[in-house]
């Protein structure tokens, strides 16, 4: 199991506590994910590597940290993404934010079933207190269960770094009530933690032991609601490259229903590729 270093309802009763805090924080996290997607699209070049959008903290920076591994053999790798290497091994992690929901998450976690892989749920604490039998779900199925803040609250957690601490460890505090035993340390930020805004962040929860993991692929379903099911596909094709290690953006929130729809195809086009699915 590859551990990253430093790096992203049917149910009325969802509909009515969270339908709104989803709406209040969807255009910004559109765009920022919008902003993360082109740069992922125009910089992947022949060689498969990222291009970094901030010097401030390299998007190549995080993606060569990110792919370091327990594994002595592979302790050290900087340049996991070159194509030209034979023997590097082909990994894909499925990763899902904003979750859990009871109209979407039941739906992926039987997906993954089906092809018998373990993804990483990126889950918002808000939303495990609603539904903590699906959270169960997921860590009984073998999941990667890891920390996307309490609240996604863009206004309150990027208010201060110590809001953003509060909010990730509040979340921790849930995780824990609902599992038993909670002890990730793996985070993502809502947005993701590009470019220099985030820097003060960045270095916020590593001095408080955190590990972030942002992403190297997306099937781009935050661009607007309903992205047809094709064009998240295409997005995917678009942002794997040549790369050997990805870590791929998708959400099990409620008005994700095409990434369901897409997801066999998506599954499918990395098993060509031959890319082995792993849970962080």
């Amino acid at each position: 199991m590859f551990l990253f270093s430093i790096g992203f309802v049917a149910g009325t009763k969802f509909l009515n506590k969270s339908s709104s805090a989803e709406n209040n924080t969807l255009a910004k996290d559109n765009q920022a994910l919008q902003g993360n997607k082109d740069s992922v699209l125009k910089n992947v070049d022949n060689a498969g590597e990222i291009t970094p959008p901030d010097k401030s903290q390299t998007n190549a920076e995080n993606l060569n940290n990110t792919t370091k591994t327990t594994n002595p053999s592979s302790e050290g790798t900087t340049s996991p993404n070159k194509s030209g290497d034979s023997a590097t091994k082909k990994e894909a992690f499925l990763t899902f934010d904003d979750g859990p929901t009871t109209n979407i998450t039941p739906q992926i976690l039987k997906i993954l079933d089906d092809y018998n892989i373990k993804a990483t749920f990126f889950v918002v604490g808000q939303n495990a207190e609603n539904y903590p039998e699906l959270v169960r779900e997921e860590k009984a199925k073998g999941h990667s269960i890891e920390n996307h803040t309490y609240s996604h609250d863009y206004k309150y957690i990027y208010a201060s770094t110590s809001n953003f601490i509060k909010d990730i460890e509040k979340n921790n505090q849930v995780l824990t009530s609902i599992l038993g035993e909670y002890n990730s340390k793996i985070i993502r930020f809502p947005g993701g933690s590009f470019g220099s805004k985030r820097a003060p962040y960045r270095e916020a929860v590593k001095k408080a032991g955190y590990t972030y993991i942002d992403w190297n692929a997306l099937n781009g379903d935050a661009e607007k609601l309903n992205v047809p099911a094709d064009k998240l596909l295409e997005n995917i094709k678009s942002t794997v490259g040549n790369q050997s290690h990805l870590v791929i953006l998708m959400h099990d929130s409620a008005t994700k229903a095409t990434t369901v729809e897409a997801l066999p195809k998506i599954i499918e086009y990395l098993k060509s590729k031959g890319y082995e699915f792993k849970p962080m």
